[in-house]
């Protein structure tokens, strides 16, 4: 039996039982240039992973800042060359202090998902004895209204240890399909408020911090939520157009430099070996063929799209879990074979928990091996020339253009948002997915086929810490005691006065963390300022 009812890709493009080169249009072969070469399809860089191995690059987090610290130890220990903090979703996503009416209703939650970070206190305490001028870092904020506060935490920390913010190197997220699409926070800024500090960082990393990506647009958040392979490359798009209009709108930086910036994305890798592998390269092709049509952009280094992978979180399963370390192992050779500059791989325990200590290190050692056992670091694009490829790399840039194309049409990728036209294709794909498992038109193993279980290994998923809202508090209460109160109240008012205003929001936000201003305190301001956004979808 097939994985599909019909022999189709997982975004449903037809395939045919084999492929020649009369199969493959004319403009494919002519965007095969070498590596490292305009338009880019076989490589960012000349010699790919012989002279620039990929990062491994783990997302880490959960309970409090000091368990934080200890899991991006082991984590760097282990060999993994760049760190991502994760941030506790009750309080990050909503801007909510840990005593918050909303957060004490579920504080037993606290904690699971990411650590409880309320002050730049909490930034020291984790980043303590880690020298983050040597390593690559995403800070957290991948929300877009708390990409402010997390950003100006770490660089602040960076600050106080006497570096220089021009040589800090790192990446933020502020991204919008994960909570405006996918997992729509209780409040949060409206849209276009978000564009507006998104834009913020954009121009203040152009201006302080050349070497930081200032957003990574995040379109894994959209695959994940629902939308296929093509859709997710036409959003990714649409979204990078509404920061570049923006940017040209204001008129305060160079867009070339700006584009550079803002070309680090993130993208999701599947099951679907090929058309994921197809996907990566449509992408560096797309972003090259965007700048140069659309804004006249001929600088190389903005034309150069990075990639960095994490492994769909929606492809593990929680019947059989040790089967996902074959999963994880697959998506990320899928990875490499496009050309990833950065990777991680979802821990095998994610449909149970927030990934355990070991599920962590395994994430770690699939890249390891893949990196120093198989070869794979020695030949850019070996799949390159592959009939089957190129004509499934032309197939995906052709609906991805026609994708962004609906979106515009739409009036852009906030109003498509706003619409709630997204969710509702997100929503289709959802609904088809779980049909097709349900009459076993798509096959899942451990979950509608083989599923005796007779593994004698056990899998227990991470436990836990106990007390992190009662730590929290105490450092929140400790934190109000030992503060000084003028100069909060001074910083929340200068905050609000420029959100009101039309000035970047990065300056008076350094000096709000720079003063002990709290997490919910901002969340105060922006909601008393901008309001919540009208969520266009039925709950």
């Amino acid at each position: 039996m097939t994985y599909h009812k019909r022999w189709q890709t997982a975004s449903g493009i037809p395939l045919q039982a084999m492929y020649r080169a009369q199969d493959v249009p004319q403009s494919a072969y002519d965007a095969l240039t070498a590596p490292g070469v305009p338009p880019y399809v076989r490589g960012a860089y000349p010699e790919m992973y012989r002279t620039q191995p990929w990062r491994i690059f783990q997302l880490s987090g959960y309970g409090n800042p000091e368990d934080e610290r200890e899991r991006i130890a082991f984590l760097l220990a282990q060999g993994e060359t760049g760190f991502i903090m994760e941030h506790d979703r009750n309080t990050a996503d909503h801007l909510y202090n840990v005593d918050h009416p909303q957060v004490v209703a579920r504080k037993e939650d606290v904690g699971l998902s990411g650590a409880v970070i309320l002050s730049v206190r909490d930034y020291e305490t984790i980043l303590a004895g880690i020298p983050i001028q040597n390593y690559y870092c995403h800070p957290g904020g991948a929300v877009v209204q708390h990409a402010p506060f997390a950003l100006a935490c770490y660089w602040t920390v960076a600050q106080r240890r006497g570096l220089d913010l021009r040589r800090l190197r790192g990446t933020g997220q502020s991204d919008f399909f994960l909570t405006y699409l996918g997992c729509i926070t209780r409040q949060q800024i409206p849209a276009t408020a978000g564009l507006r500090f998104n834009s913020d960082i954009i121009e203040f990393c152009a201006q302080h911090l050349p070497r930081w990506v200032p957003v990574s647009i995040a379109a894994y958040n959209a695959a994940d939520t629902g939308l296929n392979a093509y859709e997710e490359l036409g959003a990714l798009f649409a979204n990078a157009v509404a920061y570049l209009d923006s940017i040209v709108e204001r008129g305060r930086c160079e867009i070339s430099e700006v584009a550079y910036g803002i070309g680090g994305i993130n993208l999701r890798v599947g099951m679907d070996l090929f058309e994921d592998v197809a996907k990566l390269r449509a992408a560096r092709k797309m972003w090259h063929d965007l700048l140069k049509n659309r804004y006249g952009i001929s600088d190389e280094r903005a034309l150069r799209l990075r990639i960095h992978v994490v492994t769909a979180g929606s492809a593990m399963t929680y019947q059989q879990p040790l089967n996902n370390i074959v999963r994880g192992t697959l998506m990320a050779l899928a990875s490499i074979l496009g050309g990833v500059q950065s990777l991680g791989v979802s821990g095998y325990d994610e449909a149970i928990s927030i990934p355990s200590e070991h599920a962590h290190q395994m994430s770690v050692r699939i890249q390891q091996i893949l990196q120093h056992e198989c070869n794979l670091t020695a030949v850019a694009d070996p799949l390159g020339g592959s009939f089957y490829l190129e004509r499934l790399t032309a197939d995906l840039e052709e609906r991805a253009w026609d994708f962004f194309q609906q979106i515009q049409e739409r009036g852009g990728f906030i109003a498509a948002l706003d619409s709630g036209w997204l969710h509702q294709r997100a929503a289709e794909h959802q609904y088809e997915h779980e049909t097709a498992l349900l009459n076993n038109e798509k096959q899942l193993v451990g979950v509608n086929c083989y599923t005796d279980d007779s593994s004698p290994f056990e899998v227990e998923g991470f436990e836990g810490v106990t007390g992190v809202w009662e730590k929290a508090m105490q450092r929140l209460n400790t934190l109000r005691a030992e503060r000084d109160g003028q100069a909060v109240a001074t910083a929340l008012r200068n905050l609000e006065q420029v959100c009101r205003g039309e000035a970047n929001i990065m300056p008076a936000m350094l000096d709000a963390v720079s003063a002990d201003v709290t997490l919910g305190e901002i969340g105060d301001v922006f909601r008393e300022v901008f309001g919540d956004w009208n969520v266009p979808i039925a709950f």
